[in-house]
């Protein structure tokens, strides 16, 4: 249970960088384009990461896109189990946070980690209402 409550957080990270910058009517997701760039945009809002560092940011998340959506297709395609996945998919994104800390200056991992912790905690929350009222 801790194990998944990890890995939901960690995806939920993702969710919340895709979904951040989006606007009142537009839909959810998008193209990984769309995706990679409201991710860095919500970087450079919080972090105010420098033309150097968003350049590098997109580096890191058009990667990681790239490999997430092979990952699904590989899924859907019945080429693998769930469990399997979810662990590849922590270990991603765990690599990551790791590849935009090593981008950051320590100021800005500072907030980047409450950043992430805040996320962490929301996730927990949703999670924990969710199975208060029966998994609705």
């Amino acid at each position: 249970m801790k194990k998944l409550l990890i890995i939901c957080g960690l995806l939920f990270s993702v969710v919340t960088f895709a979904n951040a910058q989006q606007g009142g009517g537009q839909g959810r997701g998008g193209t990984p384009e769309e995706r990679i760039k409201r991710q860095t945009d919500q970087l450079v809002e919080k972090l105010k990461l420098t033309d150097d560092q968003k350049a590098k940011a997109t580096v890191i998340f058009t990667a990681q896109v790239a490999a997430q959506t092979k990952m699904r297709e590989e899924m859907q395609g019945g080429g693998g189990d769930m469990a399997a996945m979810r662990e590849k998919m922590t270990k991603m994104q765990t690599e990551t946070q790791t590849k935009i800390k090593e981008i950051l200056t320590d100021d800005q991992k500072k907030a980047y980690q409450t950043m992430l912790d805040e996320q962490k905690a929301a996730m927990e929350k949703r999670m924990k209402e969710r199975q208060e009222g029966g998994g609705q």
